[in-house]
């Protein structure tokens, strides 16, 4: 049997495969799952993602399952604990933004009642269906993710640019962009929560 046709970008290693068929597009609205994103996705900056994937299970380890309630608590001492972690992105700037972000990231939650209420706002709670023939066309920002990180930086989150944002969209399904040809496009539309743009 013929492998599937997938999107170009997630190349043939098994993890990539596995996160652009099982995760990549599919509509989250789940706070745990969209703050473990919105972290990983500001690790990602200046990297490739499957150097985050394959470090990701080392991430949820070091981040104590990326609690947000226990990462906001972290002194600067668990931060040079941290730094000598080899398994994840030792990168000061990238720690002390996680911290930053988990106690935005609560200070939201406990402003809107959910994390998921506050950022699926910026599509008026619904994800947009796109209808790219190459990856070519993959933006790498649009203005609803440069309206978000505005907001988001205003809210006191960092490493939230406006690619991080859209990156961030495409991981938790608020953007559908497998290209039409890929095997993974329809299955997203039927997933429903998705309207044309």
């Amino acid at each position: 049997m013929a492998a599937p046709t997938r999107c170009a970008w997630c190349g043939v290693d098994p993890l990539y495969i596995a996160y652009h068929d099982h995760e990549w597009g599919v509509p989250s609205h789940d706070d745990a799952h969209l703050f473990e994103m919105l972290i990983l996705e500001g690790q990602q900056a200046g990297l490739s993602w499957i150097t985050i994937l394959k470090k990701r299970e080392n991430f949820r380890a070091a981040l104590n399952g990326f609690d947000p309630e226990r990462i906001a608590r972290y002194t600067p001492e668990q931060i040079d604990a941290l730094m000598q972690n080899s398994g994840i992105i030792r990168n000061r700037l990238k720690l002390n933004a996680a911290v930053k972000n988990a106690r935005a990231f609560l200070n939201t939650q406990a402003e809107f009642g959910s994390f998921d209420r506050y950022i699926w706002s910026f599509v008026d709670g619904q994800a947009q269906q796109n209808r790219l023939l190459s990856p070519q066309e993959i933006p790498v920002s649009t203005p609803v993710s440069d309206a978000m990180s505005r907001n988001l930086k205003q809210r006191g989150f960092t490493f939230v640019g406006s690619t991080i944002c859209y990156a961030f969209m495409q991981s938790i399904g608020m953007v559908n962009d497998h290209v039409l040809s890929c095997h993974r496009h329809p299955m997203i539309c039927a997933l429903g929560d998705i309207r044309d743009p």
